[in-house]
């Protein structure tokens, strides 16, 4: 078993500079860890950001094959770290073993998959248009261009997923397949479990022979190891995944910096859910099992819980909530992550419940007991009402759903309308209501990253085609992923080369084609040579 030394490894070298400290809570018993981990300093942060600067000379030249081994280095570290990894972030998150053991395979996967995409090589997108030389009335130069790495990265770990969106999730693994160093921000909630991924990045950094700048690890609870990191002058990128107060101030202050740098934040969605009237009449208990056990996933801890589910008011949706409010109150109560997250949705819940036309169906408490939990909770209103309030939308992080019963298909359409930026919206219909749904389906695809038919948002595949990100307030960046494998286009720039000698252009814009990939030339994909 490993002796934590609650450090920051910084480059490489365990440091605790700091006198503050903290530990991590079980949320389970809410009792404390026994290990103080050091908050990091300001000279620590300023000595990570420069060693990942000193790194990045030799990394933004590194080959595909060197990165991609790599990566495959860092997953087979985490697999070695075996059961001690499970039952260390179960204690700090109380996510359960089997949950954990599946978010292992999700983030060793992610790291094969990002080297299997270098290796394949398409990731730089090389474009080539060759000269003409005799076009009327002038010439056009030989133009080439490419993707490369941004610089180093600074990533916050989620709280959430403490392997899939942490230390070494895919944020991290999408910023190392595009070939910068990472300054992981750790998350307090789940320190002990950072320090054991931490230990096994540097493990794959010494074997593969990268510089121990490629990856450090900040721990702390304050606020301040976060916005100085940001903003460092060294720093290019951000990758954030957490709550909307605290993306938004990432944002802002990597806004204000002398040099602004981008952010890629996600914040949170409610993820609305539209169920037509033909799909209640013929699945209407399958739906609402489907949708419980959706909406208590993970306790609701889920940036895709379905928060939000809009109904036709009719006898058969009322029916339907009832038998929702029925099986979300017979569900046992989930453990949530940690006391702020119980708080946070005791206050959020507390904030709608006072809207005046709210009615709470069921739960709307914290649970008395050992655990941080709360309550699974149904509240109700209607259209017009969710129309003219935006509050209405507010995030409950945890098992809170919020019907919106609406008078007819064009308050349904109005209310779709009102909705704000979000990661998911989901349509239930049968193959009759094709046309019903298509008006229902052109708002959503305005407002959503990823639109779902007939399923349910908890669950992202991790895959080319995935999209998870969508319009503000869900992300920062709407046009972009941190889900599947063009993930690595944030943390990438291209570069055009204008009329440059063969001789003196990257490998992938060369005549020859060395790499052997696809590439664009003359608006034709090929692997062919350039004559």
């Amino acid at each position: 078993m490993t002796n934590f030394t609650g450090s920051n490894f910084i480059a490489g070298e365990p440091s605790q500079l700091g006198t503050a400290t903290f530990t991590s809570v079980n949320p389970r018993t809410k009792q404390a860890g026994s290990v103080q981990f050091h908050n990091a300093t300001t000279e620590e942060i300023h000595a990570a950001v420069v060693a990942a600067a000193d790194a990045y000379e030799q990394s933004r030249n590194f080959s595909a094959i060197k990165l991609a081994s790599f990566l495959e280095a860092v997953a087979a570290e985490i697999n070695a770290l075996g059961d001690e990894l499970l039952q260390t972030a179960d204690m700090e998150t109380g996510l359960g073993l089997p949950r954990l053991t599946g978010e292992r395979g999700r983030t060793t996967g992610q790291l094969q998959g990002f080297a299997k995409l270098l290796l394949e090589g398409t990731y730089v997108e090389a474009i080539i248009d060759t000269a003409l030389p005799d076009r009327q009335p002038a010439p056009r130069p030989d133009i080439r261009r490419m993707r490369f790495p941004i610089g180093p990265v600074a990533v916050f770990s989620a709280s959430n997923f403490p392997f899939a969106f942490a230390v070494a999730g895919g944020d991290t693994a999408s910023a190392w397949a595009a070939g910068n160093p990472v300054i992981v921000k750790g998350h307090p909630g789940h320190p002990a479990t950072s320090e054991l991924f931490a230990q096994a990045i540097n493990r794959a950094i010494v074997a593969s022979g990268f510089p121990a700048g490629w990856f450090s690890l900040l721990q702390g609870e304050s606020v301040e190891v976060g916005q100085q990191l940001i903003q460092h002058p060294l720093l290019q990128a951000v990758g954030f995944t957490g709550s909307l107060r605290g993306g938004r101030a990432i944002f802002d202050t990597a806004a204000q910096r002398p040099n602004p740098i981008p952010v890629y934040a996600e914040m949170g969605s409610v993820n609305p859910v539209v169920i037509l009237p033909n799909a209640l009449a013929t699945r209407a208990e399958t739906l609402a099992e489907g949708l419980v056990t959706s909406a208590t996933m993970g306790s609701g801890q889920f940036c895709t819980n379905p928060g939000l589910v809009f109904l036709l008011d009719s006898a058969d949706s009322q029916t339907f909530i009832h038998t929702y409010r029925d099986k979300m109150a017979a569900r046992p109560t989930g453990v949530l992550l940690n006391e702020q997250i119980e708080s946070g949705l005791e206050h959020a819940v507390a904030s709608t419940q006072s809207r005046p036309a709210v009615h709470t169906l069921t739960g709307g408490y914290v649970v008395d007991g050992d655990a941080f939990a709360y309550a699974n909770t149904v509240l109700q209103t209607t259209g017009s009402d969710f129309i003219a309030d935006p509050a209405l939308q507010t995030e409950h992080f945890g098992p809170v759903t919020l019907f919106v019963t609406c008078a007819s298909s064009e308050e349904l359409t109005n209310a779709l309308r009102a909705l704000h930026g979000n990661l998911t919206a989901t349509i239930h219909a049968e193959s009759t209501d094709l046309g019903t749904a298509q008006p229902y389906l052109d708002v959503l695809r305005e407002k959503v990253g990823r639109v779902l038919w007939n399923g349910f948002p908890t669950g992202v595949e991790v895959v080319h085609a995935q999209m998870h990100g969508g319009p503000y307030p869900a992300t920062t960046a709407p046009a972009t992923t941190s889900v599947g494998y063009t993930a690595i286009q944030r943390f990438m720039r291209p570069v055009a080369f204008q009329n440059t000698p063969d001789a003196l252009l990257p490998d992938a814009l060369k005549n020859t084609n060395p790499l052997d990939i696809w590439r664009i030339v003359n608006e034709v994909k090929t692997k062919d040579a350039v004559s």
